[in-house]
């Protein structure tokens, strides 16, 4: 089993990937094989809903860390996506970054999801809320922790002074290995996935 983390932060080794870093561990110590994928520092373009991933088998028209991003999807069981906070929101990078992949690729049904948020002081929940709602669209299974998501700090050796946050980061990897491996389990007891309903989409003009 593998966990792909995302490091949605323009600084590659800053706090966002110290707080990924400490979940990585506990879920290696568990037995979970893991990567943290760096979505860059250079431009990340957004999603136009031009619908062309949909004849690309899971590509986005845009050929960049996205797409590199995407191919890694397809062998994770599990993912974390971590950001710092902007503005009180997730970076400008992760928020295309997630837009695209969500919309361009597909298989994330019923794979255990979190999110993480790294922040100085405040507005750390608005960005958790923000990231918690790709998931929630996904039909995938929120990971919890002991606290909300989030690590505080100005610096990485800031970060890891943060002594209740670090421990929610490992937590939170507890948490996820504990749900990949029941889900594991469940797989070889014969218990299947949902049966999914025909999609239905309204909206409120009639």
């Amino acid at each position: 089993m593998k966990v792909l983390l995302i490091n949605g932060s323009p600084k590659v080794h800053g706090c966002t990937y110290t707080a990924l870093e400490e979940i990585a561990g506990e879920l290696q110590k568990q037995g979970i094989d893991t990567e943290i994928f760096h979505v860059g520092n250079k431009p990340i373009r957004g999603c136009m809903g031009c619908g062309v991933c949909r004849s690309l088998s899971g590509k986005c028209t845009f050929d960049d860390t996205v797409n590199v991003a995407l191919l890694k999807a397809k062998e994770a069981d599990g993912f974390i996506f971590g950001s710092p906070v902007h503005y009180a929101a997730p970076s400008g990078q992760i928020t295309s970054f997630l837009d695209r992949f969500f919309y361009a690729g597909s298989g994330y049904q019923y794979k255990p999801g979190a999110v993480i948020v790294s922040c100085r002081r405040g507005g750390s929940t608005a960005a958790f809320d923000q990231l918690n709602k790709y998931l929630t669209i996904s039909s995938m299974p929120v990971v919890s922790s002991q606290y909300w998501n989030m690590v505080h700090g100005n610096n990485p050796e800031e970060v890891r002074q943060d002594l209740e946050g670090m421990q929610t980061m490992r937590t939170l990897g507890k948490n996820m290995a504990w749900l990949l491996k029941s889900i594991q389990a469940g797989k070889e007891a014969g218990i299947s996935l949902p049966e999914e309903e025909e999609r239905l989409r309204t909206n409120f003009i009639r």
